[in-house]
């Protein structure tokens, strides 16, 4: 009875998280989770050691958010693992696309002093079992952040591609700010412009990696609830962001897009993201010129954007252009065929006997000769067998008699003619 109690203890529960699990969640951020760069299109708060007392502070309105359907709703999802009463490990996911097809682990952190992997795991594959409509999962880590590359790499994650972070210092924008960018068709972004963004989107993006992020032209519409949250969120963050888009009108497409978060106090950098396509790298120093001239409006700050490895024109701009790289890391993917085979109920040691119980034969089936041909070919067949040439051997026979008995009709009248004489 001790011994079952004691497993009883040393049993982790994963739960999600309660109000009285914040001081020690800050404590696992301060030790694990220390000088972390917060991605601004990650939606809703960061689990960083400095966002907890936003938490705090909308805490009753997040979690009520998450108890009915609306653009907020997973802004809360934020699970933690328990072990004698102390919370070892805390995990947030958020979903990446609108039909929630791909889901994203925004940030892992366990005790070290702790199991780092067993904790770790069971904190993943719990969201991998509980969230049935995810089909893909992305993480993104810090490429020197050897243990939880290898935590991911244990459950199924695999690259996907190398990001890099660049800085653009307030003297470098002041410069490229001077001149005048060549935008003539430099239009605002509307729900109208959906389609134009997703193809843009499409042309723009590595095939592998757009079809893990499954974007469709509802991810770059906004609805009003959404409209509204984002509004508050940028006055609660003392922020403004900006978003505009490069027609073409031979082509009638988008050919470049940026979208920038610029702060309104100066107590953080602003954050740009571009999509340029990839026919148009001309477009890189004009749409960095016409954000220069946003950033000027602005207390003085530094500018945050990124590339990916499968855009090394835009690596080669940021670095022609004097940007100094602040991070690199490693965005991995996990798609759902990892869940089937982990799944327990696998398919794989089921028999079709088993599956087919009905279908079993009544007895022992007899050998006999099957003929998938259709009658005419039957008859035709029949017409050349032997029993057929018999027959017809026969029948032959038969219609020649009264032949021969009306040619031997006249030689027989011949002889009794003779007869007579």
């Amino acid at each position: 009875m001790t011994l079952f109690l004691s497993q009883n203890q040393n049993q982790v529960s994963i739960r999600p998280f309660q109000y009285r699990d914040l001081d020690q969640i800050e404590r696992l951020c301060q030790q694990a989770l220390s000088d972390v760069l917060i991605d601004p299109e990650t939606d809703g708060f960061s689990l960083a050691a400095q966002d907890i007392q936003k938490l705090r502070s909308w805490y009753g309105f997040l979690k009520f958010l998450s108890w009915f359907p609306n653009p907020c709703q997973h802004l809360f999802n934020i699970l933690v693992a328990e072990q004698e009463d102390q919370v070892r490990g805390v995990i947030r996911v958020s979903p990446f696309n609108w039909t929630r097809s791909t889901w994203r682990v925004n940030q892992v952190a366990v005790d070290p002093s702790g199991d780092r992997s067993s904790i770790g795991s069971q904190l993943l594959r719990y969201c991998f079992e509980s969230i049935w409509e995810a089909r893909n999962w992305l993480v993104e880590v810090n490429v020197n952040d050897q243990g939880n590359i290898a935590l991911y790499r244990q459950n199924g994650f695999q690259r996907l591609a190398q990001i890099t972070y660049w800085s653009v210092e307030p003297e470098l924008l002041q410069q490229l700010a001077v001149t005048q960018p060549d935008l003539p068709n430099l239009l605002p972004v509307s729900n109208a412009d959906a389609q134009l963004l997703y193809q843009l989107d499409t042309a723009s993006m590595h095939p592998f990696v757009r079809q893990v992020f499954d974007r469709h032209i509802s991810d770059f519409k906004s609805s009003v609830i959404k409209a509204v949250m984002e509004g508050f969120k940028q006055w609660f963050n003392h922020t403004e962001q900006i978003s505009a888009y490069v027609f073409e009108p031979q082509r009638k497409a988008a050919i470049g897009y940026f979208q920038v978060q610029l702060s309104r106090d100066g107590r953080q950098p602003h954050f740009a993201e571009l999509t340029v396509n990839p026919s148009y790298t001309w477009l890189y120093p004009e749409l960095l010129a016409q954000i220069a001239h946003l950033t000027q409006d602005f207390p003085a700050q530094s500018l945050r954007l990124s590339s990916a490895d499968y855009l090394p024109e835009r690596e080669a701009y940021f670095e022609k252009m004097g940007a100094t790289r602040i991070e690199h890391s490693l965005l991995m993917s996990r798609s759902v065929w990892h869940k089937v085979r982990e799944s327990k109920l696998s398919l794989e040691g089921l028999q079709l006997s088993d599956v087919l119980q009905s279908l079993q034969p009544a007895r022992k089936p007899i050998p006999s000769r099957v003929s998938w041909l259709g009658p005419m070919h039957h008859s035709r067949r029949d017409r050349n067998s032997p029993v057929a040439d018999t027959l017809s051997g026969q029948s032959n026979a038969i219609s020649e008699q009264p032949e021969l008995e009306s040619q031997n009709k006249p030689s027989d009248q011949a002889s009794d003619h003779q007869r007579e004489s």
